[in-house]
């Protein structure tokens, strides 16, 4: 068929708008990612409160602000610098009960409650502008921006702005302590756009979790950190900008906060009802029984119970009968923390598992239990207990995809068997427990000649240390010891004082140490400090058994990368199996809630936060209440 001029014509225009049509696709770049504005983040769900919400629900926003408030800290502390690898500061005392106060570093982040010490009181993994009031992010979660509330200020009155923030990443990442390099090492760039606006760029397309670990960044003051050095600790109260300030400070004995009066953030929703007390003092105590001694004779009005025995026989002083003091059970839904009795593995008989599965089944929690603590516990099944992420029953489905790659490097009971600690009838007999870890040792390579325990090649006698701080682990330690006793074992109780113990556990100079690893319930980069092969090495780090191990490393990497709530719980569930299984630790014990004693001068909201503690809620009674 022959085409007329009019046909051809319009044929060939046809043709050629579609070529310029299609190829015009070929070459266009790919459009940017959608980006959302927010006043607020959330690893996976929506947030609870509104960009017009005006206060949490577990404060009174109302609430008086005056008075005093003291607290007993087990340990000490030789600097004021929390960003140092060097040195031991009151937030990183070794019971960690300074954080569970509620009380943190008095430096401000861009948001609040991302963090394993700080998260929001009634919902899991979020956070809500503070020094920053909004954010921009990317839909592939590749960059975020904060808009910085231009009235921020340090305690000098100096404002803080974009500048601060580019210096707190590279200051941190260069110079501070191991813990911001894992938490800034998505971290491709930061760029300043103005005076109030940064943006963080990462190496990669992510998660959320991604951009919730720059959110919980400390914006520390360029011109105060350019002329000191952030990598030495201080006896020397560091520039700040949140609602506290340090103004008097005991090497050792002390550390008093008071309120900023002119605060730049004291009428933000988020700190609203919070932060009511003039005048906090943390008291230090390198020994919990002398610390409930100075309780007694009013050296401190606040007192979070750690011992049992004290909580069911201690409290029948005159105070408390003449209704001066206060006990009271505060239940919560926290994190409890990983803890354990670690094994630690790179040094020898601990690289056997089977060795570390025997010395596990030697601990009698049963007694302990009933014995010392009064059942006020619960035996840990998990390295994360009182938390949807503990692993339960057999692994499911959603478990099995992750298990399944590496089932020829796991233990095969792992797949057939929910994991169970030994338990025992609390009578004090073990045999049962004697038996199964001598058939153990055995396997492993080593004998029982008469009473002792001896290598069937070598003939060396099994003998281990113990590095512990402080008299208190002693009450289950020594049966443990006994234990071992009973199958040939020799365990020597090492105690160091606190600063002797910190350098030891940072150098990984142990046999077994005793340590509670702080968990979220969204857990996130902190369990690659934990468990990670690239952190085993490392001085400093968390990962105090020393693990290496192939599908730990990869469940380590996906977690981050989880996209809901329940892939999450899937992965870390997997992940506690496989730990639980290699007997990296003997697990201990948790509450779900707290034992407080209180002088009886304090009053609170009506609901009380269950995710974190309340007592930065609290308030002096004797003041009178804002209607």
């Amino acid at each position: 068929m022959q085409l007329s001029v009019y046909q051809r014509l319009t044929l060939g225009f046809f043709l050629s708008a579609s070529i310029a049509f299609f190829s015009s696709i070929a070459v266009a770049k790919p459009l940017p990612p959608l980006s959302h504005c927010s006043h607020g983040l959330s690893r996976f769900d929506e947030l609870k409160y509104p960009s017009s919400f005006k206060h949490f629900d577990y404060v009174n926003p109302n609430a008086p602000k005056g008075g005093e408030i003291s607290l007993f800290v087990h340990g000490t502390f030789d600097s004021l610098n929390p960003y140092s690898a060097k040195g031991m500061t009151p937030a990183l005392a070794p019971s960690y009960n300074y954080m569970r106060y509620g009380f943190s570093e008095s430096n401000e982040p861009l948001m609040i409650g991302t963090g394993q010490y700080s998260p929001s009181g009634d919902e899991i993994q979020s956070a809500y502008g503070l020094i920053a009031s909004s954010v921009e992010y990317a839909d592939d979660n590749r960059w975020i921006i904060f808009h910085l509330r231009p009235e921020a200020r340090f305690h000098d009155g100096i404002p803080v702005t974009a500048d601060d923030v580019v210096f707190s990443y590279q200051e941190l990442r260069e110079k501070g302590h191991p813990r911001y390099r894992v938490q800034l090492e998505p971290v491709k760039k930061v760029e300043k756009l103005d005076d109030h606006k940064v943006r963080f760029t990462f190496a990669q397309a992510g998660t959320r979790s991604q951009l919730l670990r720059v959110a919980e960044l400390p914006v520390l003051p360029r011109h105060y950190w350019s002329k000191h050095d952030i990598s030495k600790s201080t006896l020397e109260p560091v520039l700040n900008s949140g609602p506290y300030k340090i103004t008097a400070v005991k090497p050792g004995v002390s550390v008093t906060f008071s309120r900023v009066k002119d605060y730049w953030g004291r009428d933000l929703p988020v700190n609203k009802g919070r932060y009511n007390f003039d005048k906090i003092t943390l008291y230090f105590h390198r020994d919990y029984h002398m610390a409930f001694e100075s309780f007694k004779a009013g050296g401190h009005d606040l007192h979070l119970e750690v011992i049992a025995k004290h909580w069911n026989t201690g409290y029948n002083f005159p105070a408390v009968r003449e209704g001066k003091v206060r006990k009271r059970l505060i239940p919560h839904q926290m994190a409890y923390g990983s803890s354990f009795m670690f094994f630690n593995t790179r040094r020898k008989p601990f690289n056997d598992r089977r060795v570390r599965q025997a010395i596990s089944l030697m601990f009698d929690f049963e007694w302990v239990n009933r014995s010392i603590f009064y059942s006020a516990y619960k035996r840990s099944h998990s390295y994360f207990p009182n938390s949807p992420m503990a692993s339960k029953g057999l692994p499911d489905k959603a478990e099995m995809q992750w298990l399944d790659p590496w089932k020829e490097k796991l233990p095969p009971e792992l797949l057939t068997q929910p994991f169970k600690p030994a338990q025992t009838s609390g009578n004090g007999s073990i045999r049962p427990q004697q038996i199964q870890a001598l058939a153990l040792l055995k396997e492993a390579g080593w004998e029982l000649r008469g009473n002792t325990l001896r290598n069937r090649k070598t003939g060396k006698p099994m003998r281990f240390s113990f590095l512990e701080q402080g008299a208190g682990s002693e009450t289950y330690l020594l049966p443990l010891k006994r234990n071992l006793e009973t199958i040939g074992i020799e365990m020597n109780l090492v105690r160091a004082d606190a600063a002797q113990y910190i350098r030891q556990v940072r150098a990984h100079d142990y046999d077994m140490v005793l340590r509670i690893l702080p968990q979220s319930l969204a857990p996130d980069a902190e369990l690659f400090d934990y468990f990670h092969s690239e952190r085993a090495d490392a001085e400093g780090s968390h990962n105090l058994a020393g693990i290496k191990h192939p599908a730990i490393d990869a469940l380590l990497e996906k977690i981050p990368e989880a996209r809901s709530s329940a892939e999450l719980k899937s992965l870390t569930r997997s992940l506690d199996r496989i730990l639980l299984w290699q007997h990296y630790g003997i697990p201990k014990w948790y509450s779900d809630s707290m034992r407080v004693a209180h002088r009886d001068v304090f009053a609170w909201p009506e609901k009380a936060p269950i995710y974190t503690t309340p007592f930065s809620t609290w308030w002096r009674k004797d003041l009178p209440v804002k209607n």
